[in-house]
């Protein structure tokens, strides 16, 4: 949803759930507290909603460089405090990636490096959901056996699981039985993103569709993958005419009592 008034728009679109960012997506600003955030903390502890936050895409603590890392490390701290104090469930943080000219391995080390950080002042507030991406080479969540060996790197700092069904499709993994091989490899999956793709399988692309829109990855799919995982999950597909109403009803519709 939008970050002005995010409850609003979920409640139109009949969500239960509802997902937002806390600070420009595209930019290295820190979160400050949201203008309705006595009302989100309300809806977090009445149950009305679960709360999501999304960290701003251009973070990337799996870099190299120290200008991009370390601010990384800085504002993933920052917006999960921010998101604890409004109640939400777990900030969502994109994998990340090293470039062409790096060893992978640096951005796994990377990671935990992160996560050791953390925990030397208590820990994060709450629960990082690392999120599988599309498309990179080098990208230490698109595919399963990568996000593998970032588990290896910070699985017993308690790190949560987002699997995005576009992301997945996308960068090459069948959703079939993704749950079941991620469970294995991580234990767990704590979120779905439940989208549609307007590109074809292992595209590297990541453009979000409607169900109803999605060529090649079918509505059901995605279903099935929330039937499977058990959890919560998040629409982010586009709006216009109501598309994300439609696609909230359509999931609703074949998966709750």
């Amino acid at each position: 949803m939008d970050s002005d008034d995010p409850l609003t728009g979920a409640r139109e679109r009949g969500a239960d759930a509802v997902q937002f960012f806390l600070a420009d997506p595209q930019g290295w600003k820190a979160p400050t507290e949201h203008p309705h955030a006595a009302e989100l903390r309300e809806a977090a502890a009445s149950g009305e909603f679960e709360l999501y936050v999304h960290a701003p895409y251009v973070l990337n603590l799996a870099s190299t460089n120290n200008r991009i890392r370390i601010p990384s490390r800085k504002l993933v701290a920052q917006h999960a405090e921010a998101a604890a104090a409004i109640g939400a469930k777990g900030l969502i943080v994109h994998g990340g990636h090293v470039t062409a000219a790096d060893d992978i391995q640096v951005g796994f080390d990377n990671w935990r490096k992160a996560f050791e950080g953390a925990a030397k002042t208590g820990g994060y507030p709450l629960p990082i959901l690392i999120e599988n991406t599309a498309g990179g080479d080098h990208a230490c969540a698109r595919r399963f056996d990568n996000l593998a060996r970032l588990w290896d790197a910070i699985g017993d700092f308690g790190p949560g699981l987002c699997l995005d069904t576009c992301h997945a499709f996308c960068g090459g993994e069948q959703l079939g039985d993704a749950v079941d091989r991620l469970r294995g490899i991580t234990g767990r999956v704590d979120l779905v993103h439940a989208n549609g793709s307007r590109d074809g399988f292992d595209s590297g692309r990541d453009r979000h569709a409607n169900l109803a829109d999605s060529p090649d990855l079918a509505a059901e799919q995605v279903a099935e993958v929330i039937r499977a995982a058990g959890c919560t999950a998040v629409v982010e597909t586009p709006n216009a005419d109501g598309g994300q109403a439609t696609d909230i009803a359509y999931l609703r519709e074949r998966l709750v009592p």
